[in-house]
């Protein structure tokens, strides 16, 4: 006689096996049918970022604490699912124009040089069809809410769409960065609510700042290579004073979150997770002191655990 734990890990062990079998199957009959496709798969994960999520992070942690604070709480399992799978949908896609955009300046520089579409693994067709496919599977989630917010989803589009394009013609690339980093913020309260409140945009303003500081730390890394090649960004325009301006950036994002949290009656544990969050934005000044490609794309990455620690403050504080 089996034990209801032998019978249990039996159980796993028969589901697991079947689960390979279908997928083993699956593969193959798409390698089969679509060659020259399923070459090209490694190639469109790295197009879309897949590997590298941090992206998709620095895009969901503000949209789902809006989502959290218009819900007044621990939101509704559909929209929670439909603003996830769609900024993760519409990061991979604005990752598609971006290179599509920059095919000829990826391989210019250092940091992109092996990117897809640089190295002729991926045509800019390609990207595009990709960018397409991507944006009509976030407009179908978004069908999924009300009128307002898909009339919002139009303006999101198009901001990712020229992103890109803007580093030709401004030296303030990252300024639009921010608002479509930030967008989702408003279609949150939008989907959840039906309306987009006056102190959601407070919310907006200071997630724009973020971006463009740590965009601006992004940008940093590459500065060298932007000039030689005539790329625009805010670390070109800001010079010597960048650290200056960055960390003028991150005490009003701060502040602005502050009265957010004022203003939509937060928890303590949210103001707690301010000044966790001020003391990563420090500790991001102390990594890009000497201006360095390395430590300034640390401190790029760092903002993850800076939008992470407001998240969950936002979670606590609603409790």
């Amino acid at each position: 006689m089996l034990t209801a734990l032998q019978y249990a890990v039996a159980k796993h062990y028969f589901f697991m096996e079947f689960v390979t079998k279908v997928r083993a199957k699956f593969v193959s009959q798409f390698r089969s049918r679509f060659p020259e496709l399923y070459a090209k798969l490694p190639a469109f994960m790295e197009l879309t970022r897949a590997n590298k999520p941090v992206g998709i992070y620095l895009l969901l942690w503000p949209t789902i604490s809006a989502l959290w604070i218009a819900e007044q709480g621990f939101p509704r399992l559909s929209l929670l699912f439909i603003f996830v799978a769609g900024t993760a949908l519409m990061r991979s896609a604005g990752c598609c124009v971006n290179d599509f955009a920059d095919h000829k300046i990826d391989g210019k520089v250092l940091r992109t040089e092996r990117r897809p579409l640089a190295v002729g693994s991926l045509t800019r067709k390609d990207a595009f069809l990709c960018f397409a496919l991507l944006s009509l599977l976030s407009f179908g989630l978004v069908l999924l809410t009300n009128q307002r917010t898909i009339v919002l989803s139009f303006s999101a589009v198009a901001l990712v769409a020229v992103y890109p394009f803007m580093k030709r013609f401004t030296n303030l690339p990252q300024l639009v960065l921010g608002i479509a980093f930030s967008w989702g913020i408003l279609m949150a309260f939008s989907a959840a609510t039906g309306d987009v409140p006056q102190s959601a945009y407070l919310l907006f303003v200071a997630n724009c700042m973020w971006t463009v500081a740590y965009d601006t730390e992004y940008a940093m890394v590459d500065r060298e290579f932007d000039i030689e090649i005539g790329v625009k960004s805010t670390a070109i325009l800001f010079g010597d004073a960048d650290r200056i301006i960055i960390g003028s950036l991150q005490v009003m994002f701060i502040l602005a979150m502050f009265l957010a949290g004022r203003q939509f009656e937060l928890g303590t544990f949210y103001f707690l997770s301010l000044i966790v969050a001020s003391g990563l934005l420090a500790y991001q000044q102390y990594l890009i002191r000497d201006r360095l490609p390395g430590p300034c794309f640390e401190a790029f990455l760092n903002n993850n655990w800076v939008g992470a620690v407001i998240f969950i403050g936002v979670l606590l504080g609603s409790l």
